[in-house]
């Protein structure tokens, strides 16, 4: 008598997608960003953002150095900021990844001041343009690894 074959994840999702539970897809990401009542209206973030399946993306801070390693924009938070963000769409395309599938975002400023967040949120959200907005945190710090560099951001994106 032959041992049945253990079902694969694809065999069990195409089982319940038949049953109507799951998409016929499984590998299609879904993601879900919710601003509950009760919490304050973001600007240029989500509260929150949910995703089933998926796969999972984690970028690390990144900081205003070009290809080279050269600080771009040192002393200048509006240049610094691009230069992060055009970092970011790189490591995301060779992971295969674009701003669409950003879930979370993490700004760490140093010495943050108010009148930062204008234009850093101005960066960010071209960046962002046309799309419901990550998950985001904004975290003043004394430094960072290097004294110059002003801000540094990491990322999680999830593509199907």
């Amino acid at each position: 008598m032959k041992t049945p074959k253990k079902p694969t994840r694809r065999d069990v999702a195409l089982g319940l997608a038949a049953l109507g539970s799951v998409p016929a897809n499984a590998a299609e990401a879904a993601t879900k960003r919710l601003n509950p009542a009760g919490l304050l209206t973001p600007r240029g973030y989500t509260h929150v953002v949910s995703v089933t399946p998926g796969r999972t993306i984690y970028i690390s801070g990144q900081i205003s150095a070009n290809g080279k390693g050269e600080v771009v924009g040192k002393g200048d938070i509006k240049a610094q900021t691009t230069q992060v963000f055009e970092n970011l769409r790189v490591a995301l395309t060779a992971a295969g990844a674009s701003p669409r599938d950003v879930v979370k975002i993490t700004f760490f400023v140093v010495n943050l001041k108010t009148e930062d967040l204008p234009v850093i949120r101005g960066v960010r959200d071209a960046f962002f343009a046309g799309l419901e907005p990550p998950a985001s945190t904004l975290v003043g710090v004394t430094a960072l690894a290097s004294p110059d560099w002003m801000i540094e951001v990491e990322a999680i994106a999830v593509v199907a």
